[in-house]
């Protein structure tokens, strides 16, 4: 009888052969500039290059076909979402799923734009498995990161600014906010003094379009990613218990070791799926 890793291992490979033979198409397409078998002398009388793309190539372009198509069918371009955003995002996630950090039974990916100013909906709760936007609402900031857009960040306490990067949701309690939502912190230098800081989700009444329409922007918090008081609870309740959270913002200082495109891919293509 064979081992249980030894059969784990089969298992693997099979689903990455069945992973190929899906994206195969897609990966043709990408290299039709750049014929992989024609003769040599044809290439000699059209002055083309010609080369077999390398298997990190094809990889790579594997990997991106499917992370567009997935973007398409969750339907969050209209939904406001930018596509280099879900692709950090994304890659994040696979990251934090291959070192074991998320939860094996939901499949869901938090996204905030902090590019994106106070006013327009900037928050996504996206389930990766059924290929739904499950909420896509309003935000806020942290008071010293900005008015109605957020331009600086810290990881500091009592610096009152938003920390950009991705955070693992814990367990929920209750505190002075009412339900609020434990968030770690998981890029060092960057966001891992979350929990110390108390960055938590919570709801607040100056995150709604009343709040907008009087001021101009939303109302804006000591660090946390404040929610409408007509969702808080739900999106509470879905998004609990190690689920992955992104942060996006105009920092160009910002780097993370789970934007790590080698880990993403390999988890990929030893799953065959995305998630």
């Amino acid at each position: 009888m064979e081992k249980p890793s030894v059969i784990r291992r089969n298992r693997l490979k099979r689903r990455a052969r069945r992973a190929a033979r899906r994206i195969l198409p897609f990966v043709a397409s990408l290299f039709l500039a750049t014929p992989l078998a024609t003769p040599m002398g044809s290439a000699k009388a059209t002055g083309a290059e010609y080369r077999v793309p390398t298997a990190t190539e094809l990889r790579t372009s594997a990997f991106n076909s499917t992370a567009h198509q997935l973007f398409t069918e969750l339907g969050a371009e209209a939904a406001g979402l930018r596509y280099e955003v879900f692709q950090k995002a994304l890659m994040g996630y696979l990251n934090l799923r291959h070192d074991g950090r998320l939860s094996e039974d939901k499949h869901l990916l938090t996204v905030i734009d902090f590019e994106k100013p106070s006013t327009e909906k900037r928050l996504w709760v996206l389930d990766l498995a059924t290929k739904q936007i499950l909420f896509n609402t309003l935000v806020a900031h942290g008071h010293n990161s900005g008015e109605n857009l957020a331009t600086s960040f810290s990881n500091e306490n009592e610096s009152n600014m938003s920390s950009l990067g991705f955070y693992v949701t814990q367990g929920e309690y209750q505190g002075k906010h009412g339900r609020s939502l434990k968030l770690e912190g998981v890029d060092e230098g960057y966001n891992d003094n979350a929990m110390s800081r108390s960055v938590v989700m919570h709801g607040a009444e100056y995150v709604s379009q009343d709040f907008i329409n009087q001021f101009g922007r939303l109302g804006r918090s000591l660090g946390c990613p404040a929610l409408p008081m007509d969702q808080y609870n739900e999106i509470i309740s879905t998004i609990t218990g190690g689920t992955c959270l992104f942060l996006n913002g105009a920092d160009a200082q910002y780097s993370s070791k789970y934007l790590n495109q080698d880990i993403a891919l390999q988890t990929y293509f030893q799953t065959g799926a995305l998630v």
